[in-house]
């Protein structure tokens, strides 16, 4: 038996963000115990905390879709530190953690909220005109309403899509059977930053994974940044996702240099003990 938390990322209000299913002290659970019972769980994500195998990590963590395992996942990453910290974990490093996960070490800065430095992209660059008509067509979009698309992979398999306007984002109706192995993003500006609480809306979908749409994105929002933050978006911005699912996702972002923070709000919502 485990202990197991189930935590709202970036959403400081249970239920207006994106949850994961985090079971603690997960040393000894078989990796098909791990694929079950994320398949049951039916979250974009579940996550497994061990210790680490690395002298410089706090944490060792292991994150599932319903399908598979992914080597680095953004709201798994801040949803787990804050239920390690919340389970008494402490940090080697004051206002730091290290988390050890499939992508490598990931730095965790505590400053007011939990954020976690964006991985370097195992792809990127410009998309070939074959994907870049694809996509197109699984947006359901014209090839001229894509401003610009460029591969943001940090480990799902991105490829983020720049739309002219945050209201084209929320208008878009995609064809979900059409992306096949595709993860795809799209972001779109506001118009009145003030007047929407939020500079870009951001859009994920991931049918390949066993969901349609994920309500908020970590690692999406990470690579986006790593792409536009400093050229077609501020350093320092604050993305809305989840709108069109009845979310409220915040995901704040910010850029200096080289080094992309993502960080958000995280609340937990359900407590308990899990028998795997």
């Amino acid at each position: 038996m485990h202990s197991f938390s189930q935590v709202d990322v970036f959403s400081s209000d249970p239920f207006l963000g994106n949850p994961v299913a985090v079971v603690h002290d997960a040393d000894g659970v078989t990796d098909g115990e791990m694929a079950r019972f994320a398949h049951w769980t039916n979250l974009s994500e579940t996550t497994y905390l061990l210790p680490p195998t690395d002298p410089a990590a706090d944490y060792r963590l292991r994150i599932w879709t319903p399908d598979r395992e992914l080597p680095f996942a953004g709201h798994p990453t801040l949803g787990s530190a804050h239920a390690w910290l919340e389970a008494g974990g402490v940090p080697r490093n004051d206002g730091e953690l290290v988390q050890e996960c499939g992508a490598g070490l990931v730095r965790i800065r505590q400053d007011g909220r939990l954020a976690f430095e964006a991985p370097p992209l195992l792809r990127s660059g410009p998309v070939d005109a074959a994907d870049r008509s694809r996509i197109a067509a699984a947006l359901r979009l014209s090839d001229s309403d894509l401003v610009d698309l460029a591969w943001v992979d940090n480990g799902p398999g991105w490829v983020a899509c720049l739309l002219v306007s945050a209201e084209a984002v929320l208008a878009c109706r995609p064809d979900l059977g059409a992306f096949e192995n595709l993860e795809v993003g799209i972001v779109g500006p506001y118009g009145d930053p003030a007047e929407a609480g939020a500079d870009v809306e951001v859009r994920a979908f991931v049918p390949s994974m066993g969901i349609g749409e994920d309500p908020v994105t970590g690692s999406l929002n990470a690579g986006i940044a790593q792409w536009l933050a400093g050229d077609r978006l501020p350093t320092s911005y604050v993305a809305s996702q989840g709108t069109a699912l009845g979310r409220r996702g915040r995901v704040h972002v910010e850029r200096s240099g080289d080094t992309v923070w993502v960080g958000g709000d995280a609340v937990t919502a359900i407590t308990g003990r899990v028998v795997l």
